[in-house]
């Protein structure tokens, strides 16, 4: 009797003719209409466009930085909740190191935050222009945004910021302070009053904060539905490592510690960033460096009046860029990168990173040239 070929192995042919008749798979539209985040690429003679520090680390620290990459063990994971890092920036800042969860730059940190408490159909109130990635996060996350109207001076009424979050219902206010991209900062004491009187959660993102004095750092304790973002891209000139920081009380830590990803910021990151914190002294005084140039480029730029025959008007800057409106933004940001000068596009808007002076003094002669 001839072999027989099992029926089951016969039907098989059949079945995948017929799973090739199957639809296609659709990519669901609110991912399709996404708009991925893009940063200006190519070679270009000055950056001003991404807040990047003009400085270098301390010499001290890129010596010790080689050491550490060189005893580095690549074949173990790192520590799963950066322990040595976390307590070299409360050691900085000085505040409790069980209030802090390292994160993947603090991009991670507003994801993790979006996917631990918001569901479906929730309401996360933003103050624009803000950073996007707040509403990208929120809106991969399938939750609602809830715009505040911003005055025209881009200063936030906490009344009505609190009136918009509770006649809406958000469940999570977020903003970055003081403010990517306008440079305002909302007051120490305003901020605390909305915490206190927003029936919902408040992501306060300080990116920018080591540039002025109105952190909320240390209050973190007092409020039971309070994060506080911190980044080292900006003031410690580290922005390659991706270190993040988010700071609340224990409670929410302890969530946070538990939904984020196990080893989520890499052995490299973590040694590198723990040295950079422990140059206290340096940092500070990198800071002071920036704040000087801000202050200078701000002051050059005020002398404008006009530029390529529209008004130009720098806000009074509280981070360590300036931020212009000018109905010619369009334009001066492409004569701009011509001349090998990148900086950050908005409609009407330009957002100018504080550099050296050399870059300063080259920015504000070629704006002077522009007729």
């Amino acid at each position: 009797m001839s072999y027989q070929i099992p029926k089951r192995l016969t039907d098989m042919r059949a079945v995948r003719q017929s799973a090739r008749r199957i639809d296609a798979y659709q990519i669901p539209k609110r991912l399709t209409d996404m708009t991925p985040y893009k940063p200006i690429s190519g070679s270009y003679r000055i950056r001003l466009d991404a807040n990047e520090s003009f400085l270098d680390i301390p010499k001290g620290a890129r010596k010790e930085f080689a050491e550490a990459v060189e005893s580095m063990r690549y074949n173990r994971y790192p520590d799963a909740y950066a322990s040595k890092l976390c307590r070299a920036f409360a050691d900085y800042h000085k505040i409790p190191t069980e209030l802090i969860t390292a994160g993947n730059g603090s991009d991670e940190l507003i994801n993790v935050i979006s996917e631990a408490f918001l569901k479906d159909e929730s309401k996360v109130a933003v103050i624009p222009p803000d950073f996007s990635m707040y509403a990208f996060y929120a809106n991969l996350r399938r939750a609602k945004i809830v715009a505040y109207p911003t005055q025209v001076d881009y200063r936030v009424d906490c009344d009505d910021l609190i009136e918009l979050v509770k006649n809406e219902k958000a469940d999570m206010l977020i903003f970055s302070n003081p403010c990517n991209p306008t440079s305002r900062v909302i007051p120490r004491d305003s901020v605390r009053y909305i915490v206190e009187n927003t029936p919902c959660l408040v992501v306060i993102d300080e990116a920018y904060m080591d540039f002025s004095n109105q952190s909320v750092l240390n209050f973190v304790s007092d409020y039971d539905n309070l994060i506080v973002l911190r980044t080292m891209s900006k003031a410690f000139a580290c922005a390659a490592l991706r270190v993040g920081f988010a700071i609340a009380n224990i409670k929410l830590t302890n969530v946070l510690k538990a939904v984020k990803s196990p080893y989520n910021v890499n052995a490299v990151s973590q040694a590198l960033a723990e040295i950079l914190l422990r140059y206290e002294s340096e940092a500070r005084s990198a800071v002071r460096c920036i704040i000087e140039s801000r202050d200078k480029l701000y002051a050059e730029l005020k002398t404008l009046k006009t530029v390529m025959g529209a008004r130009f008007i720098p806000l009074e800057p509280s981070a360590n860029f300036v931020y212009i409106k000018t109905d010619k933004a369009d334009e001066i940001y492409a004569k701009l990168l011509e001349d090998g000068i990148a900086v950050r596009y908005f409609e009407k808007r330009l957002r100018i990173t504080a550099g050296s002076e050399t870059e300063n003094a080259e920015i504000i002669e070629k704006l002077r040239l522009y007729k």
